[in-house]
Parts: C-alpha cells; sequence; structure tokens
C-alpha cells in the first residue's frame, strides 16, 4: 500500500508507512506470535536466522537487540581488545567505533575514496603493530572493492570484519555483504533496507564456533536450551533478538527482493535526472556498477552550496538529513580523535541525504527530481527510469 501522497511533502523517511503497507497482515503476525506464549528466543527467531543465513551465503546467523550489539560480540568473541587497533573508515556511524571501543579495543577511522567507501590503501597506511583488523563499513548499500581490502588484510595478517548495517542484499563480485570478512553485522531499524518495528540486530559468519560463542554471549553466556556455560566461560550479556521482532522480519522478508528493485528505480531516476549538473556528486548509478549490486539503502549527494541547497528543498516539501549529523567519526574530538582527513573533511562540508526507500510513490521521486533541477535553473523532470533485467528478483526470499 503506497504512501498517500501529501500536497508535495515528501518527508525524508515516513515511519507511518511501514505499518500502513499491509496493517491487516502485520497485525495478524503479532497476534498469532504473542498467541503461543513463545516470547524469547523461539522459532520465529530460529526461523529469521536460518533465512538471513542463507541470503546472505554464509553458515550462521545470530538474532541480536541490534546492530551495534552484534558487533561489539563479534569483536569481543574474537579476542580483540585491550592494546588492539581496528582500522574503520571515518565515513561511518559512530556504532562502528562504539563497538570497537567498549570491546576494549582502540578504533583508528581512515579515509575514504571517491565513491564514499573506505580507501585500501589508508588501510595499509594505517596499520601498526597492534592492529589486529580492518572493520570496512558497506555503506549506503554498496559493498567496498572487497578484493583490495581483502589484499590489504591478508598482505599485513589482519581479519576482515564487516559492519553491513546499511547493506542487506547488496554484493560485490557476486557474494553479497555479509559473507566476506569473520563476521558481518546487521542493522534491522525501521528506516534500514529490511526494517522492523523497533531495534534489531543479526551477526553473520561462516565460523561455526564465533556463531556459538557469540549466541551465548547475547544471551548470559545460555545456549539455546537456557543452560548455562559449563563453569561459566565468557563475560556476556543480555541483547537478544526478540521473537516478535523475528515474526515480523520474518514476513517482510518474503518480499524483499521487491523493495531492492523499487529502490534501484528510484536510484536509476535520480541519476538520469541529476546527470550534468554543476558541482554536484552522485554515487555510482546502478547501471555502472561492474562487480557492485548496490542496493542504496541511502542516496548520498554532494554538492556545493549545500546550505543553500538545503533550504531550497525544505522550501519545496522534500525532507534532507545530514548523515550522522554531519561529522565523520574522527571530527568527535572529544572522543580522543586526532586524526587529520582532508578528502573525508571536505567531502562532510558538502553531503547530504536525499529521500529515498520503497514506500515513496511516483510522484514523490519525480517531485524530488524535479525540486533538485530547479535549483539549478532546468526544466522538471517526468519520467521514472525502467527497472532493469539486471535488477533484484521479484521472487520471494525463500523461507
Amino acid at each position: 500500500m503506497p504512501r498517500q501522497q501529501n500536497q508535495g511533502s515528501v518527508p525524508f523517511f515516513d515511519f507511518k508507512a511501514l505499518f500502513a503497507e499491509d496493517p491487516e497482515g502485520f497485525t495478524e503476525v503479532v497476534r498469532s506470535t504473542l498467541a503461543t506464549g513463545g516470547i524469547i528466543l523461539q522459532g520465529a527467531v530460529d526461523t529469521f536466522e536460518q533465512r538471513l543465513s542463507r541470503y546472505v551465503g554464509c553458515g550462521f546467523s545470530v538474532g541480536t537487540s541490534d546492530c551495534t550489539n552484534a558487533m561489539q560480540l563479534g569483536v569481543r568473541a574474537l579476542g580483540i581488545g585491550a592494546g588492539d587497533e581496528v582500522i574503520i573508515s571515518s565515513h561511518t556511524f559512530i556504532a562502528t567505533a562504539q563497538a570497537v571501543r567498549f570491546a576494549g579495543a582502540t578504533p583508528v577511522p581512515v579515509e575514504m575514496q571517491a565513491d564514499r567507501m573506505i580507501d585500501p590503501d589508508a588501510i595499509a597506511s594505517a596499520v601498526t603493530p597492534r592492529t589486529r583488523a580492518v572493520m570496512v563499513t558497506q555503506l549506503n548499500g554498496r559493498v567496498c572493492d572487497m578484493d583490495r581490502v581483502e589484499a590489504v588484510a591478508a598482505k599485513h595478517d589482519l581479519l576482515v570484519l564487516e559492519d553491513a548495517a546499511q547493506a542487506l542484499g547488496a554484493s560485490f563480485a557476486g557474494r553479497r555483504a555479509g559473507s566476506f570478512g569473520k563476521f558481518g553485522a546487521f542493522s534491522f531499524y525501521p528506516s534500514k533496507l529490511l526494517g522492523g518495528f523497533g531495534d534489531g540486530g543479526a551477526l553473520t559468519t561462516s565460523d561455526e564456533a564465533l556463531a556459538d560463542r557469540v549466541a551465548r554471549m547475547r544471551n548470559h553466556g545460555a545456549n539455546r536450551q537456557k543452560q548455562l556455560d559449563d563453569g561459566g566461560t565468557v563475560w556476556s550479556t543480555n541483547c537478544r533478538l526478540d521473537n516478535v521482532h523475528a515474526a515480523i522480519l520474518n514476513y517482510k522478508f518474503a518480499d524483499f527482493p521487491r523493495s531492492l528493485a523499487r529502490r534501484r528505480q528510484i536510484a536509476r531516476t535520480y541519476h538520469a535526472a541529476f546527470e550534468g549538473l554543476p558541482d554536484f556528486g552522485r554515487p555510482p548509478g546502478p547501471d555502472e556498477g561492474g562487480p557492485h549490486f548496490d542496493v542504496y539503502q541511502n542516496y548520498e549527494i554532494d554538492v556545493g552550496g549545500r546550505e543553500a541547497f538545503r533550504a531550497h528543498l525544505q522550501a519545496k516539501g522534500v525532507g534532507t538529513i545530514l548523515q550522522w549529523g554531519g561529522s565523520a567519526v574522527h571530527q568527535m574530538t572529544g572522543l580522543g580523535f586526532t586524526q587529520r582527513l582532508p578528502f573525508t573533511e571536505r567531502f562532510f562540508e558538502r553531503c547530504l541525504l536525499l529521500p529515498m526507500n520503497q514506500f515513496m510513490t511516483d510522484d514523490d521521486v519525480l517531485h524530488v527530481c524535479s525540486t533538485v533541477r530547479m535549483f539549478h535553473g532546468l526544466s522538471p523532470w517526468k519520467d521514472m527510469a525502467a527497472v532493469g533485467a539486471a535488477d533484484a528478483p521479484a521472487e520471494p526470499v525463500a523461507a
């Protein structure tokens, strides 16, 4: 059920549209799940973990309360802690750094490259004798150039970890985000690609021992039979994925490919409408990704005169945001970061996010395109781009 057009106003994200998409279906999922009396770590969680593993292309998944805890538990379970360093991109949410920090290690932010992803050369330059891992951020629905990342990691004997919060369904060279490193971590926050009705996350891995350890760490050290470790072998916490959240995610997962196809259609329309605009940087388009299959969690542009541009869009009813409040991680000097990263800093003076989600109507998309073009004195945009044959398949994600 598409969101009703609101007189030319296009919010950055309409949270009401989440439920309005299928109110009867969602209500029945919640009712039937609660009626079983199975609330914590029951069948819906098992089903979702199995489905996620198959979709990502890894052996195991562990549902958690959120992505930050999935990352933190993964780092801790690998024995990374005090005295260790983990290289991250500075163009990421602070949660990436927080997960490393609260595992006891030191996050080391480095430069991004032109496609907004971590610069593999910057990874190599940041390696010290204390470096244990690199945690790449699969950002905005795009996967890093993992061939180069893995080559640098192998040369320096580093573990590869993935903050894939924004990249479910994205791939590089035929492999999906969350399947490359020792672990991947996903977010199911409401505005994410597969968004639930609250917080939620998961860790994916092909390492069975790591999956088992993280599964215990999310549940006070207990296994699925609610039995504690013999002798208490791991310090743990409580950050389980709730059964109702898992049931909702299962229900939505079946139609997930259609959501990705819609996002790629919107991105293709944006890409065409914004071609040739002066002092205006676009992300790579859906049809020029090479080994990349991008799913557009966000549509991040960079523009000259950003504040005047944002004011123009706001006056025309188009919502925008500055990702992460407009600061890269290394610019949060109150947390102790001292790096200078000129390329990233220049980018954060120009970047912002346009509306991008599967709930947007065609009128919404064309209004955004036309409003952006009007700022540059160009005519309105009237055509939605066709969804190409190479886009996400329409068949459901199998249970």
